[in-house]
């Protein structure tokens, strides 16, 4: 990160409960490093096991509050939900929930089997609705809360290549909206953070190319490298008191892209 930026500080997270999906690596650790860092109680679920036990004691190291991380696999929901359960019964209820896990895996129309469209949407879709489902009687006692539901803006610029995908996360948009009004009359907003092409080390390993870098700088109105901590800076205004009014938006963090 530049030391060029003046970064604010969010007092009203500090004890906030948040529960973040893909927590260990990419965007979901810039978010779960960012929340620890501004004193909420976090705790985050993924299946990179070694990345994520490193990334709480990279956390704790730096002198903030461990996040509670437990080991999940999204398609499986009863598990998602349980553990949500337990991490509440532990911590108390969550204020806030970031569903940020996904996995963009690259395919094509011809080869989509019935099996493997189950499969993305288990994974990049479904496990979304029913995390909100399992908080949400705790942030409806707490007459308050924030869910962050994160889409894509592949679906926006129409890329191709992984169609299922895009269909999840346009999907996004309707889930956010569909809940913010019946959430709204318990003081819950509910609102979308849409990233654009991340530079993640995913990203940068499997994706990025020269022809990718060619499409970054035309594309982009901002030049330079779009990162995790920026989308994870956008999750910290949704998450506090200073989005108290925000609800049922999507917000685009793509250099301006779309």
């Amino acid at each position: 990160m530049s030391a060029t930026y003046q970064l604010a500080s969010y007092p009203s997270l500090k004890g906030k409960r948040v529960f973040i999906t893909g927590g260990g690596t990419g965007i979901g650790a810039a978010i779960v490093s960012a929340l620890a860092e501004q004193g909420a109680i976090v705790a985050f679920v993924d299946i990179a096991r070694d990345a994520s036990e490193a990334l709480c004691k990279q956390i704790a190291a730096a002198g903030f509050t461990a996040p509670s991380f437990r080991y999940c696999d999204l398609r499986d929901i009863g598990s998602l939900q349980n553990t949500i359960k337990e991490l509440a019964e532990q911590l108390g209820d969550f204020d806030v929930l970031v569903n940020n896990a996904a996995n963009d895996e690259r395919h094509k129309l011809e080869d989509v089997t019935q099996e493997y469209w189950d499969n993305r949407i288990a994974i990049n879709q479904r496990p979304s609705f029913f995390a909100v489902q399992a908080v949400a009687p705790g942030m409806i006692r707490k007459k308050a809360g924030s869910i962050i539901n994160f889409s894509s803006i592949s679906w926006h610029t129409s890329s191709g290549g992984f169609p299922v995908y895009t269909t999840a996360k346009s999907s996004v948009l309707g889930l956010t909206r569909g809940l913010a009004r019946d959430l709204g009359a318990h003081n819950i907003r509910v609102n979308t953070v849409t990233p654009g092409w991340v530079m993640t080390e995913r990203q940068i390993e499997l994706w990025l190319d020269e022809k990718g870098k060619e499409d970054i700088k035309r594309n982009q109105c901002l030049q330079g490298e779009l990162l995790p901590w920026h989308l994870a800076r956008m999750v910290l205004f949704l998450a506090s008191d200073e989005s108290v009014m925000c609800t049922a938006q999507e917000f685009i963090v793509d250099a301006g892209w779309a």
